[in-house]
């Protein structure tokens, strides 16, 4: 079984569209994002080289702009759009992206959706 590094981004929060309600289709709400990115960080690290790493910044430059434009009716799909652009870099094996709406149920913190995608997903999906 191969080994691989892991690369977080914690309690991204941005704002955007998302929902089935009138008021959620006119008003942008709070999203909290967390992913995990797994990669093998040893060539990164052997040549102290931002070309040989994943660059976490752009990947999140990326996605900043993806959710802010986004106008998505579920979570479900934009869920799946950022783990899509987490895994264009063809370094990252495998993500957990974990989206939550922050008062979106009444007397409940949050409600979320939590998924993981490898590169085969990306394989499979792009086949059907």
């Amino acid at each position: 079984m191969e080994l691989f590094d892991r690369i977080e981004i914690h309690d991204l929060l941005l704002r955007c569209i998302i929902g089935i309600n009138d008021a959620e289709r006119k008003n942008k709400q709070d999203v909290l994002i967390n992913i995990v990115m797994w990669a093998d960080t040893r060539a990164a690290a052997r040549s102290d080289d931002i070309a040989d790493a994943v660059n976490y910044r752009s990947v999140t430059k990326q996605i900043i702009e993806h959710v802010e434009q986004s106008k998505y009716f579920l979570v479900e799909r934009l869920v799946e759009q950022i783990a899509e652009i987490c895994l264009r870099d063809a370094r990252v094996r495998q993500v957990e992206v974990r989206l939550e709406k922050p008062g979106a149920l009444r007397f409940a913190r949050s409600v979320g959706v939590t998924i993981t995608r490898t590169r085969k997903d990306l394989a499979t999906d792009a086949a059907t």
